[in-house]
């Protein structure tokens, strides 16, 4: 893990300089070495990201430099497209979405990625999207299953409103959850979740999708 812990710390080391070329450089040239997108995702965008946040909410950086930093990973998320499509389709589709008042989405993006990657058709709608539009999107779209991230604790309470009216409107929409947040998630506050899948990284969201059974509707 030495030599992905160095990417990671070289990755973010570029990302504070604001050096896209040579971001671009060090995630082609992690994949070129012999891991997969996942393993870029999982330990080198993921752990550079958290540290960003960790330095703009310390006041080490500006907010200018935290958001520079989230355009050049979302950047190359964007370059690796063709990488990450299957040509397997299945018959599956995916909402991705985060509660209000969220503005982080690059994690929701990777999240929507690996779905792609699993042959589902995803649609990622980003941050902060307002329940009322998600609920319209979903009756539109009819999705097998609906991803919600929540990056910052603060926002859990957005997060039970957007549950209560998704479950009062589709009783039967399967819902997960991921995000930072619910590395600080108290047993209580998991309880009030209710009957919901909590996904911690993306390599436990690649077995939850592997689990689904294919020949049917969740």
């Amino acid at each position: 893990m030495t030599g992905i812990s160095l990417s990671a710390n070289s990755f973010t080391q570029n990302l504070l300089e604001g050096n896209r070329q040579k971001c671009s450089a060090l995630a082609h040239g992690f994949l070129a070495s012999g891991h997969s997108v996942m393993d870029l995702y999982e330990h080198v965008f993921k752990p550079a990201l958290y540290e960003i946040g960790r330095l703009w909410e310390t006041n080490q950086i500006s907010v200018a430099s935290e958001h520079l930093a989230t355009a050049i990973t979302e950047g190359i998320l964007n370059e690796l497209f063709e990488q990450i499509v299957s040509e397997q389709k299945k018959p599956r589709r995916v909402v991705v979405a985060g509660v209000e008042n969220e503005h982080h989405q690059v994690g929701m993006k990777m999240v929507a990625d690996v779905f792609e990657m699993k042959g589902w058709e995803s649609f990622f709608l980003g941050a902060s999207i307002p329940v009322s539009e998600l609920i319209r999107f979903i009756r539109r779209i009819k999705p097998d299953l609906v991803a919600i991230s929540l990056s910052v604790y603060f926002n859990f309470a957005n997060l039970l409103k957007m549950l209560e009216e998704l479950r009062r409107v589709f009783p039967n929409l399967q819902i997960i959850l991921g995000g930072q947040a619910f590395s600080h998630l108290s047993p209580e506050a998991r309880l009030s979740l209710g009957s919901v899948e909590i996904i911690t990284d993306l390599y436990s969201l690649e077995k939850y999708i592997d689990a689904l059974n294919p020949n049917s509707k969740i």
